[in-house]
Parts: C-alpha cells; sequence; structure tokens
C-alpha cells in the first residue's frame, strides 16, 4: 500500500511539473524516474566508466588524443550530485541526470546550454594548443575569433552590424580566454550554431556531434559515447547545459528504459530528451 501511495505521489508531481517538461508518455517516465538502470556504474568519475556498454553491443573506437576520446573520458563529480543553478540554488528537477560533468558554472548566468557545449570544444582545442582553431559566428553571422580578440580586436556593434577594432592591449592568456567566451556567450547561441554548421546524417554520427534545435529559445544537446552492435545499430550517450545556466549533467533516457541512459538516434524523429522534446531532429557537428 505505501508502495502504491508512493508512486501516486509521483505521479501527482510530475503532472504538475509536465508543463516545463514537453516529454511524451508520461508512465515511462515515471518508470525511470523510480528505478535506476542496470547500466550505471555509480562508483565512477568519467563519463565512459559511468555508464556499462549494453548487451551486443561494443564501444566504437577513436584516436587516442581525440575530441571523441576527450569526450568519452570526461570526468564526473560523484554519483548523487545535484544540478545547481548558477545562483547555487537547486534546479527544481533533479530527476533526469546519471552525472555531473566537472564543468564549473560562472556566476554571470550566461553559460547556458549552447555555451557549454561551447566551451568544453574550446577547451579541448586549447588544450590541444589548437588556439586559432577557436571561433564561433554571432547570431548576426558575424566571426569572431580567439585569435583576433587575443590581439585586442573587440567588436562594435549597432544592431545587425558588427565591426572590429583593435581597442586593447594584446593578451593571449587564460583569463582573457574566458572573457572571450564570455563575449561568444553572449551573442551566440543555438540559432548561430544552427545556421554555422554543417548538419549531419543519423547514420554518419559520432562521438561530439550535436542535436540542435534553433531558436530564441531552442536547445542543443552533445553525443559523448557511442556503442554499436553487429548489425551496426548504434547508440550514443548525451549530455546538456541548460537555461538557466546551470551544471553540465549527462542525461537518462526516461522513454527507453531498456537502454537507459543510451539513446537511438535517427533522423525526423520526436525526441525526448531529460527536460525538452525536440519536434524534429537536426545534427550538426563542430569544424
Amino acid at each position: 500500500m505505501k508502495k502504491i501511495l508512493t508512486i501516486i505521489s509521483i505521479l501527482i508531481i510530475l503532472l504538475v511539473i509536465y508543463q516545463f517538461k514537453p516529454v511524451e508518455q508520461t508512465v515511462d517516465k515515471v518508470i525511470a524516474y523510480t528505478s535506476e538502470s542496470s547500466l550505471i556504474n555509480k562508483d565512477s568519475l568519467s563519463i565512459k566508466s559511468r555508464v556499462n556498454i549494453p548487451d551486443g553491443y561494443k564501444r566504437v573506437r577513436y584516436p587516442k588524443g581525440s575530441f571523441e576520446e576527450y569526450l568519452r573520458n570526461y570526468k564526473l563529480k560523484p554519483y548523487g550530485t545535484k544540478i545547481i543553478n548558477y545562483d547555487n540554488t537547486e534546479y527544481f528537477w533533479q530527476g533526469g541526470h546519471i552525472g555531473i560533468l566537472e564543468v564549473p558554472v560562472p556566476k554571470n548566468g550566461l553559460q547556458q546550454c549552447a555555451d557549454a557545449l561551447i566551451r568544453i570544444r574550446s577547451e579541448y582545442l586549447w588544450n590541444k594548443n589548437r588556439k586559432n582553431e577557436i571561433g564561433f559566428n554571432f547570431t548576426s553571422g558575424h566571426y569572431c575569433s580567439w585569435k583576433k580578440y587575443a590581439e585586442g580586436y573587440r567588436p562594435k556593434i549597432n544592431g545587425s552590424k558588427v565591426s572590429f577594432h583593435k581597442t586593447a592591449a594584446a593578451n593571449y592568456s587564460k583569463d582573457n580566454f574566458y572573457k572571450y567566451l564570455n563575449l561568444i556567450y553572449t551573442y551566440s547561441g543555438t540559432l548561430s550554431l544552427y545556421n554555422e554548421l554543417k548538419s549531419v546524417k543519423a547514420k554518419d554520427l559520432k562521438i561530439g556531434d550535436m542535436l540542435i534545435k534553433g531558436g530564441t529559445p531552442g536547445h542543443i544537446v552533445m553525443l559523448c559515447d557511442e556503442v554499436v552492435n553487429d548489425n551496426g545499430e548504434k547508440l550514443f550517450l548525451l549530455f546538456q547545459g541548460n537555461t538557466p545556466a546551470q551544471s553540465v549533467h549527462l542525461v537518462k533516457n526516461l522513454e527507453d528504459d531498456a537502454h537507459n541512459p543510451w539513446y537511438k538516434l535517427e533522423d525526423d524523429i520526436v525526441l525526448g530528451v531529460s527536460n525538452y522534446t525536440f519536434g524534429s531532429t537536426k545534427y550538426v557537428r563542430f569544424k
């Protein structure tokens, strides 16, 4: 009887917050919410070690030092760590994740969903001494590179018109790099990435690619691990930032309890990811 009352209570809670979580199949969500996946390793501190491989699958191999391996081995906080907003408050819903990535969340509130992925990509390039490859389009379409920013060039913005002028001394420091990223967070986002980046078909997806809905607001998640079976069918793990700016987190699959937290990704499908539903799927890849 106590178990039945607990499930009824959870159903009521889900109905209250359903307007904030437009994901289909509420019953499946209740099951996922009340049960732990057998594929989760709680005593682990990386994406690769946190989640076991489903039966019949094997991990797709990537070169050592690649962006794909960098993401797969990304460090996680201890299991059970909560999602924290930029203002140090707890996110209202803690039922959709199985790990928190070791990505600091600035107190300025700028590092939202697209920004968190921009940061992770930029830090990889920085660490690999590929700094001259760091650059992103503003929503206006104007390209802003770390190289020119470090040389002292700053944007002058007048409506949709943007021009760059040397107004600061050259500064190639890590502190200045994060100031550059704050600029990108301010003037770039899901819409700019949607328009800027190359689209990818589901059959060609790999770690580091992203599922995106461009807009204001829009949303974006990144693929961070990949397995394949003998029939060539692939499954992926996903992580996301969010709005408000908050902990970057590895998400559950609330609609496929058998494979949770792995996702099967296809072209032109409606896909629920944690607290967001992608009404149509478009995949993109960083340059």
